[in-house]
């Protein structure tokens, strides 16, 4: 077989690079690259103001250029305790994305994997916590929390309130939906063949569900991880109702710590946002790769 020879555009033909330019196109590629840039305008701004002096910016305004410093991330550090709070993140983020993809993962096994009357009634259940407002919920959960008592063993909190787990068990409950969701559409797409194979040879539903669906879902799970991990640790919401201890707030809520009673310099809230963003972006792009595979893979699949 030979190869074909690419032919160079003859004199006055438009090359296909330059055909393919059309007006819709042009107009397309206008607007997205609006909507990055307005995406992107307020991370660059607070980026821009977190390296700027409070003193300079208050002569000279915002819409200006000096007075950098790199002293409001020293003092953000130091003020807001942030050392201690991300170790608080750690202690909610870690074990609330475990077992949540565990917990998702077994409640979608059993909806792809079994064929039963009452599949789209559990899989709506568990969809449903997405779209309650979880605000709405704020009063009963809050004395639910208030109430419930915890083992000695499991935290120095006498109650679920003002303890990690109990903000461990409130993402678990709000999250475990959409993953549901995601990984039983995805475990659905798997070759029904592997579980005859898995049958034949006397593998029980355990080691069908752990053996052979769990490594061919590592796409997909590294990606609902990724998501998992930033929206689990960015929660700042229920932190604040259900936390009352200062030193077990996580990170996002420890910000209240750089704002005055009677003034917050924003520069030094900008140094403590970017502060506070960076671990979220290092998971990001560390796990890049297979986000955009599991997202690809569970779109291609179906």
């Amino acid at each position: 077989m030979t190869a074909t020879a690419i032919r160079p555009p003859a004199a006055g033909e438009v090359s296909p690079s330059r055909r393919r330019l059309t007006p819709q196109r042009v107009v397309l590629h206008v607007f997205l690259a609006a909507v990055a840039i307005g995406w992107l305008f307020p991370i660059l701004w607070a980026v821009l103001t977190s390296f700027r002096s409070y003193e300079y910016t208050a002569t000279n305004g915002y819409v200006s250029l000096g007075g950098w410093t790199i002293d409001n991330y020293v003092t953000a550090w130091r003020q807001a305790e942030f050392g201690q709070h991300f170790l608080n993140s750690v202690y909610i983020t870690v074990p609330a994305v475990l077992l949540t993809l565990f917990l998702a993962s077994c409640v979608a096994f059993v909806i792809a994997r079994f064929g039963w009357k009452l599949n789209l009634v559990l899989l709506g259940l568990f969809t449903a916590a997405n779209l309650l407002p979880q605000q709405a919920l704020l009063i009963p959960l809050f004395r639910l929390f208030t109430q419930v008592p915890l083992p000695a063993f499991m935290s120095d909190s006498e109650l679920l309130y003002d303890s990690y787990w109990g903000l461990i068990l409130i993402n678990v409950a709000f999250q475990c939906g959409f993953c549901v969701f995601v990984l039983s559409n995805y475990m659905k797409a798997l070759p029904r063949d592997l579980y005859e194979a898995a049958m034949v040879d006397g593998a029980s539903v355990w080691r069908q569900y752990w053996q052979v669906t769990m490594p061919l879902c590592r796409p997909a799970l590294a990606a609902l991880a990724t998501l998992e991990v930033t929206w689990i640790y960015n929660e700042f919401f229920w932190a604040t109702v259900l936390m009352r201890t200062g030193d077990k707030f996580p990170v996002t809520s420890s910000l209240n710590n750089l704002r005055g009673e009677f003034f917050t310099d924003n520069n030094l809230v900008s140094a403590g946002s970017v502060l506070v963003a960076i671990p979220t972006l290092v998971i990001f792009f560390l796990l890049q790769r297979h986000f955009v595979r599991g997202l690809t893979l569970g779109a291609s699949k179906g």
